[in-house]
């Protein structure tokens, strides 16, 4: 005995299928066909103009350097070695100074801590007799 399923219960099963692949298609890529749709319609977010100085500020040409070549020139020259020298000359001089300014904190930072006050002991009083009490038994 063969099962036949009427065509009305494949329809929506269709039907949501092609919802949810429009909703897939929908999000890749730079463009939106819901979006277009509604903003053709007029239902869908206005876009405001770019202000001036925005434009402005903003490249026109939005060409980004290609990956694996080479930037032409350098912004500064190069340092010869004699000003390499220099420049580790100037950083000893500036450890050496801060070395001993360091060892000057230290010598004046070493003495010792002063000592704790010492107070004096209190002994415990004898508790108070009782004025009307027969200690003599």
């Amino acid at each position: 005995m063969r099962i036949h399923f009427p065509m009305t219960t494949r329809t929506p099963a269709l039907v949501l299928t092609i919802l949810v692949a429009a909703n897939v298609t929908a999000c890749t890529g730079g463009s939106n066909p819901v979006r277009d749709i509604a903003v053709a319609v007029g239902a869908g977010p206005k876009t405001a103009p770019t202000p001036d100085f925005v434009a402005r500020s903003r490249p026109q040409n939005l060409d980004y350097m290609p990956i694996g070549t080479a930037v032409e020139g350098r912004p500064t020259a190069a340092r010869t070695a004699a000003e390499v020298k220099a420049e580790e000359a100037e950083l000893d001089a500036l450890r050496a100074r801060n070395e001993a300014a360091g060892a000057a904190a230290a010598r004046l930072g070493g003495t010792p801590p002063p000592e704790p006050v010492k107070l004096p002991v209190n002994t415990p009083q004898r508790p108070a007799q009782k004025t009307n009490s027969n200690t003599n038994r």
